[in-house]
């Protein structure tokens, strides 16, 4: 069997290592450095290499992200063009993002922002209540995350809608597809939470002319990825009053510059990318099947379209 190289700046090599020997004895799995003979990779499993690294592999079958994005390997300018793209689809990254959209959409909606504020100042002030169903929430992305996001909202009787590229059928969502129905989604979403891929499309997605889209007073949250998001306009949106808050795990620059303004900004909530992350004993589920898959010549699954890059 070739062997299967694994690097990675974030996860760790020995857990994986763990993970897909029990569920392939015997399995040839590399760890960056320690690569041996680049002839004989046959499997990379991969989260930011530097670019350029992976032409170093002759006999590459398949590409497989540590995540669900895959934009951090379409972003090397010498990308092999034979071997398959894989992202990563595991139901426990899943239901963790879903938590995590959940989270944010709670605290925007009960209020989160105004009570924090009170208590600084000492402040004992009880706010109207807001009703639940009256609350718009806007998925923008329902692929496999987005959906199980816009699933778990609308659960608690929100009023859920979700914007994609083609129609989706998810019960209790209203589905927006295209970009001529995108100003309808924006029209109506109180609290906007961004999932989408990183594409050419999507880049700078969310800008000035996005957010003056949204009623005022509407709410953003980013955990995407942070090139789709302008980050100056969300700040001038922010500090206008338009918009009146938003979370963000996922930014231009990570880890994010210290003297960056969303630190200390009093509508802004910070998260260091941790919304979804990755699962070595859940994920290598899907990994070792395609591995098998691969290295027995079977078309692997998740696979990513290289011309639409999701």
């Amino acid at each position: 069997m070739p062997a299967v190289l694994f690097r990675s700046p974030n996860d760790s090599a020995e857990a994986w290592r763990q993970s897909l020997t029990e569920r392939i004895p015997g399995v040839d799995f590399r760890a960056w450095p320690e690569v041996g003979d680049p002839a004989e990779v046959g499997f990379a499993l991969v989260w930011k290499v530097p670019p350029l690294f992976l032409k170093q592999f002759p006999n590459l079958k398949a590409i497989c992200s540590l995540g669900q994005g895959v934009d951090h390997i379409f972003a090397d300018p010498e990308l092999p063009r034979g071997p398959h793209i894989i992202r990563l689809v595991d139901p426990w990254m899943g239901r963790a993002m879903a938590e995590w959209v959940l989270l944010q959409v709670l605290r925007f909606h009960r209020q989160g922002i105004e009570y924090e504020a009170l208590q600084r100042a000492r402040d004992w002030q009880q706010l109207p209540a807001p009703e639940t169903s009256k609350r718009r929430v806007g998925i923008l992305g329902l692929g496999a995350l987005g959906a199980e996001a816009a699933t778990t909202v609308a659960a608690l009787g929100f009023d859920v809608a979700g914007w994609s590229r083609t129609r989706k059928s998810i019960p209790n969502v209203t589905s927006y597809a295209g970009p001529e129905e995108l100003d309808a989604f924006l029209a109506r979403t109180d609290i906007l939470c961004g999932l989408l891929p990183l594409t050419p499309e999507t880049t700078d997605l969310m800008d000035a002319k996005l957010f003056a889209k949204l009623p005022k007073g509407a709410f953003v949250v980013n955990s995407g990825r942070g090139a789709q998001l302008v980050e100056e306009d969300l700040l001038a949106a922010l500090d206008s009053g338009y918009l009146a808050g938003a979370s963000l795990d996922v930014f231009r620059t990570e880890p994010l510059p210290k003297d960056h303004a969303f630190w200390g900004h009093p509508k802004v909530q910070v998260w260091p990318h941790v919304s979804a992350q990755t699962n070595a004993d859940s994920g290598a589920d899907q990994v070792a099947e395609n591995i098998r898959r691969v290295f027995a010549g079977e078309p692997p699954i998740n696979t990513v379209d290289p011309d639409r890059q999701y």
